[in-house]
């Protein structure tokens, strides 16, 4: 399957961080592995063309406006042996699950129709994901290594992004309703669902009853924020007028926080929108570019020692087929 199916697949079911009207990208060179600007990193690819990754959705205006496909839709094992990724193949999307340590194919571990996003449980044990059915998202639990039975969370007609808290007690979503996009959670123990505050792409903080999320400010720009669900407390972490920020994760060490952001690539009057990897403090403070390449970098993982970073990339490849692939984090 072609990069192109692989990509209109997942359309219509993903938020953006912004809306308008859109026109095609101009035509990019992917061929190359890295840049100059990289040199400090190795890159390393992990799956093949025959792996059928998902390329995340990106959407340009022009030189004015970039939106893209925000969703988790790669994680790693909590062993740190396994790699878990959407994959596009006879017209559905499923997670599939590949050895790093060794050559060859992946694992099919879901049998639906349209996976939209994932992630897994701290222990190992579960895979949360969102599925689109009838127009409408739904969030479910399988287990991570064997079978195909799942459980269905919510029935809203629009929840997706599910992460588990660290202490696996609550299960945090987001929720679509008319054109608001807002935190939830499913307590494991109970069933209860409760809404907290805006905000997308929730992910916990360990050790502290508090998540990080993306929020779109008044000028269409995303914004991380720190929300402590406890004390109510919301603060923005990362923010810039001229950049989108979406996805956080935060490092096993808990002290770097790993996101997409937006960025310019300009030669003379050129100028070309992109999206690339970057990291802060988890406080906002040092944040640095991680990536500069030409072909949009997205959906990026910790490894579970924080020494490497997984995402995928259309990079090194002539076709602009995406693969995942895993760079070193030197910091």
């Amino acid at each position: 399957m072609n990069n192109k199916v692989k990509q209109i697949i997942l359309t219509g079911i993903c938020i953006f961080t912004g809306f308008g009207g859109y026109i095609q990208a101009q035509q990019v060179d992917y061929s190359v592995v890295s840049v100059p600007e990289e040199s400090s990193n190795q890159f390393i690819r992990i799956t093949s063309d025959a792996d059928c990754v998902c390329m995340p959705i990106v959407k340009r205006n022009g030189n004015k406006r970039i939106d893209w496909l925000s969703n988790r839709i790669l994680d790693t094992s909590t062993d740190g042996q396994h790699i878990a990724y959407l994959s596009a193949r006879n017209n559905t999307t499923n997670i599939f699950i590949k050895d790093l340590n060794k050559q060859g194919g992946s694992v099919q571990r879901t049998n639906r129709s349209a996976v939209l996003d994932f992630s897994y449980s701290p222990d190992g044990k579960y895979i949360c994901f969102s599925e689109t059915r009838g127009g409408t998202n739904q969030i479910f639990r399988t287990d991570a290594k064997e079978g195909y039975v799942c459980r269905q969370i919510t029935s809203g007609s629009q929840d997706y992004s599910p992460v588990y808290s660290t202490n696996m007690t609550q299960i945090f979503f987001a929720r679509q309703e008319l054109k608001s996009v807002s935190i939830w959670s499913y307590n494991v123990q109970n069933n209860f669902l409760s809404t907290f505050t805006s905000g997308m792409n929730p992910y916990p903080v360990k050790s502290e009853q508090a998540f990080v999320c993306t929020r779109p400010n008044a000028a269409g720009k995303s914004e991380i924020w720190k929300i402590n669900y406890h004390t109510g407390t919301e603060e923005c972490i990362i923010s810039d007028p001229e950049r989108s920020f979406t996805s956080p994760i935060i490092s096993p060490d808990g002290k770097w926080l790993l996101f997409v952001g937006s960025s310019k690539i300009t030669s003379g009057t050129f100028t070309y929108l992109n999206t690339d990897i970057f990291v802060a403090r988890t406080d906002g403070t040092d944040m640095t570019q991680l990536t500069y390449h030409a072909a949009d970098d997205l959906s990026p993982v910790w490894s579970r020692d924080g020494k490497y970073i997984y995402f995928i990339s259309q990079r090194g490849s002539t076709s602009g087929t995406a693969n995942i692939w895993r760079m070193n984090f030197n910091y």
